[in-house]
């Protein structure tokens, strides 16, 4: 038996860590016989003295195996289990758009998603800004829903990587979130837990991004694909740009009434339409629904054009105890801001420069965010009508539009997205949508 000390002392000294060693701590963390104090020397071990593929192989399944892992085998499924799972970002909507999509080209999408982490917003925050939308369904409801829907996307059950919880919540607190071995783990043991047979990555990079740096970035994109490969899930990433919000919106509310304009065909996005279609068709290839990019693009672009996407979108809010007619009248349902400002551009030219994160902060400093994690939300407020690198601006009009529950508070956000633009009389260098795919 090899005490708790003695595994991180071994680590702490550089020394290989085996298999059985890990899942015996990850044990110890779920049934509480690991301390928090142990649980923090562990993580600062690793964050100084990282882990090997191997090991974070390891920690990953033993994570995983920390509590329910989901079998899909018994519901006969007449297709592959897949995911997709972004590091975060401004506007990010995408898992709303592809899982539907996904789903109606034969995939199963059983989305475990989180809510908002500092600037960056939440798939659950914006699905809970639909009226009676359970993001916290039982497992066998999550289940039948995927099962007759194609998708499901709802919050981390208590059921799912216990270890993990119990470990993220320590390191939020000792300054190891930045470990790329454990951020690793922890995407992957939840992934795994839920019974994927493939995963697409999404690692975002920028000023909007979670990762610092692009070399950042590219290591964790590249961590991913090889644990989540050698945990037998198949899994791929691509690293897409945050230097500005993917969407001209950020806000629940407002989120979700651009993903319900975009599966009608009301107004598609062209950078949001495009990272769209590029994580879906990965998913669509590492399930074997298609052979190619440009076979599984046509099959997606059906599904939008046909409205089966739309239909699958519905279909999965009614399911988790959304109004039935929510595509059909979404300002029925959808709160909306009293107060709506536009935030005028100082000066004519050319949008520069967006400080992505700063605009996420002004929402959350509305209200769309949290600053505690027991803070409530206000589902109404956001930005819309986002100015995007290299549109050309006259002075006065619009950067942006500022929805708010107060003047007061409007003002504060306006003051801020002012901030966050540089328009200048140059042309601006738009950095690609697309960066890097990582397999």
């Amino acid at each position: 038996m090899l005490l708790p000390q003695e595994f991180i002392r071994k680590k702490r000294d550089r020394q290989p860590l085996a298999a059985d060693e890990i899942a015996a701590f990850m044990r110890g963390v779920a049934d509480g016989s690991v301390t928090d104090s142990q649980i923090s020397a562990f993580a600062m071990a690793v964050y100084f003295n990282d882990l090997s593929v191997a090991e974070r192989v390891a920690l990953t399944h033993a994570q995983r195996d920390s509590g329910r892992v989901l079998d899909w085998r018994a519901l006969d499924l007449d297709g592959p289990v897949i995911d997709k799972h972004s590091t975060g970002g401004v506007g990010d909507l995408t898992s709303l758009l592809l899982g539907p999509m996904v789903a109606a080209c034969g995939g199963y999408v059983p989305m475990i998603s989180g809510r908002g982490l500092g600037h960056t917003g939440g798939t659950l925050d914006k699905l809970n800004a639909i009226p009676g939308y359970d993001t916290a369904p039982d497992t066998a409801r999550f289940q039948r829903v995927v099962r007759e829907v194609g998708v499901a996307i709802i919050g981390q059950t208590d059921e799912l990587a216990p270890a993990d919880r119990r470990i993220y919540a320590v390191r939020d607190i000792t300054a190891t979130v930045e470990s790329i071995a454990m951020i690793t783990a922890s995407i992957l043991s939840k992934k795994l837990a839920a019974g994927l047979q493939g995963l697409v990555m999404d690692v975002k990079t920028g000023s909007g991004a979670f990762m610092p740096t692009f070399e950042a970035s590219a290591e964790l994109a590249q961590s991913i694909v090889d644990v989540g490969n050698g945990a037998s899930m198949k899994t791929v990433a691509l690293i897409t740009d945050m230097d500005q919000p993917l969407a001209p919106c950020a806000g629940n509310a407002l989120e979700i009434a651009c993903a319900i304009d975009y599966l009608a065909g009301r107004a598609r996005p062209a950078r949001l339409h495009e990272v769209t279609m590029a994580l879906s068709a990965q998913m669509l290839i590492v399930g074997g629904l298609s052979p190619d990019e440009s076979t599984a693009r046509a099959s997606l672009q059906a599904a939008l054009d046909s409205g089966a996407a739309a239909q699958c979108f519905a279909r999965m809010v009614a399911a988790l105890g959304g109004p039935a007619d929510l595509l059909d009248a979404p300002g029925r349902h959808l709160a909306e801001a009293p107060v709506r400002i536009a935030v005028p551009a100082p000066v004519s030219g050319t949008v520069e420069r967006i400080d992505c994160r700063a605009l996420g902060i002004a929402v959350v400093g509305l209200g769309g965010g949290r600053t505690r994690p027991q803070d409530p939300i206000d589902y109404a407020v956001g930005l819309s009508d986002i100015a995007p690198l290299g549109q050309h601006v006259e002075a006065g009009e619009p950067l942006c539009v500022v929805h708010a529950r107060s003047a007061e508070a409007a003002a504060r956000a306006a003051a801020e997205a002012v901030d966050a633009y540089v328009v200048g009389e140059g042309a601006a260098a738009l950095p690609p949508t697309l960066h890097r795919f990582v397999q």
